[in-house]
């Protein structure tokens, strides 16, 4: 691939930008204390912040200018593709072609500047009661109440709008999805730092505990390998429908129907579920943290400890439903069985219209169903090892499945390009094969 100017010239930009954006997880946000920001996560799983400090890569535990990271464009896209669902104006928004999509991404960009400017004045709340309460004391070394609150917010949103820019670019001048590649990044670089801690606690500490035993480590090893196979297999399975497509007269000449198939993903929520499910059980372990007399969230946030069997109860069953949800938000099968009819395809035995639309309505609920379940045991897989092993398991839940899925996502746009440039030397009449006058080539 390094062969093709344009491929390789693709790569490195790629790769320039990706270093760029953990450069700036390093610049440390105006008036706060690194060294007391990495205290406060030296601890306990904190909330909402642990959920931002996992797709920030990190930035978050250093407090940089990068610590929103990527989620408040993720939150805004999302809620562009629920509205286009329930607001008739998105909805012919999404059918106007290249218009329409160049309007709704600018919708985006501004929903990323709002959500940015809110998260970043809660976090600059948040941090601000730390260190006035004393819980972590000097943590805000600005005097100025809000001054400190202003500055964080024009920070936090400069580094969250530089973000969605960088991931804009790499789509445009890269190879694939910027904005799953920043995620990607961040995972990714802090897997170094994740090795040594488990090594570290397998082997045991300082302090007497006791490590596991090479068996174990074994163990664990052939579960993560059987668990990056698992993922990479449901991820590129899928269910195909077969499609016959009508005759056709050209002039005087009549051409039979192709055969095709329509492909229903077995996993065509992606990510979303696991991060939703996670956001909702964080909610009551953060709310918990800011109201202490408030009975039923202290009940909450015992309750939802993970590790334990009710955590991982709930956990599942809101990923089963942001499965089915998320699924019926993207895929509608009713838009699908009418342009089959447009084109005078049909699936065979089954009548165009609405016994199509049911048709694949019933099919994709039951790959729906598979996929859920494919998602909840990826996801559970980290807590079982956890309390079973007695190690803070993290090759494994939503950090596989984004790092696996980008990566089998930019080897197909690799390999796309690999395909089209092989087309283009085929088909261009300077390299195509010259004949003797004995008909050798």
């Amino acid at each position: 691939m390094f062969k093709i100017p344009e491929l390789r010239k693709r790569i490195f930009f790629t790769l320039a930008l990706l270093a760029v954006y953990r450069i700036g997880c390093f610049i440390t946000t105006p008036g706060v204390d690194r060294v007391q920001m990495n205290s406060l996560f030296g601890g306990d799983s904190q909330g909402m912040l642990s959920l931002f400090n996992f797709f920030s890569g990190g930035a978050l535990e250093q407090m940089s200018i990068f610590a929103l990271g990527i989620m408040p464009y993720i939150s805004a896209s999302i809620i562009f593709q629920l509205l286009g669902v329930v607001v008739p104006a998105v909805e012919r928004k999404q059918k106007e072609g290249d218009a329409g999509r160049r309007a709704i991404n600018q919708w985006t960009r501004y929903l990323t500047l709002g959500i940015s400017v809110v998260q970043g004045g809660f976090m600059a709340k948040y941090l601000q009661s730390l260190s006035d309460h004393g819980d972590v004391p000097g943590l805000v070394t600005i005097h100025s109440e809000v001054g400190f609150i202003l500055l964080t917010i024009l920070s936090l949103t400069t580094g969250a709008v530089f973000i969605m820019w960088l991931g804009e670019q790499i789509n445009d001048r890269g190879i694939g999805n910027g904005i799953s590649l920043v995620i990607f990044a961040g995972i990714v670089a802090r897997l170094p730092n994740a090795l040594y801690t488990l090594v570290e606690q397998a082997f045991g500490d300082k302090t007497g505990t006791v490590g596991l035993s090479m068996y174990q480590i074994l163990l664990l090893g052939v579960i993560v390998v059987v668990t990056i196979a698992f993922i990479c297999f449901f991820e590129k399975a899928q269910r195909r429908l077969p499609i016959q497509h009508a005759k056709r007269m050209v002039g005087r000449d009549a051409f039979s129907g192709q055969a095709s198939y329509l492909p229903l993903k077995l996993n065509t929520s992606g990510v979303i579920p696991p991060i939703f499910a996670s956001s909702i059980l964080m909610f009551p372990a953060t709310l918990a943290g800011f109201f202490d007399d408030v009975e039923w969230l202290q009940w909450m946030r015992a309750a939802l400890i993970p590790g334990d069997w009710r955590h991982i109860l709930f956990y599942v069953l809101l990923i089963v439903f942001f499965c089915f949800f998320y699924t019926a938000v993207v895929f509608n099968p009713v838009d699908v069985a009418d342009n089959l009819k447009k084109n005078q395809a049909s699936i065979p035995g089954i009548r165009p219209g609405k016994m199509t639309a049911e048709y694949i309505d019933t099919a994709l609920s039951r790959v729906t169903v598979v996929g859920a379940i494919y998602i909840s045991a990826v996801c559970i897989l980290p807590e079982i090892l956890a309390s079973s092993f007695q190690v803070q398991f993290y090759f494994g839940g939503t950090s596989l499945l984004i790092v696996v899925g980008v990566a089998l996502d930019t080897v197909r746009q690799i390999e796309e390009h690999l395909t089209n440039r092989h087309y283009e030397g085929f088909n261009n009449p300077g390299n195509r094969p010259r004949l003797r006058r004995d008909g050798a080539a």
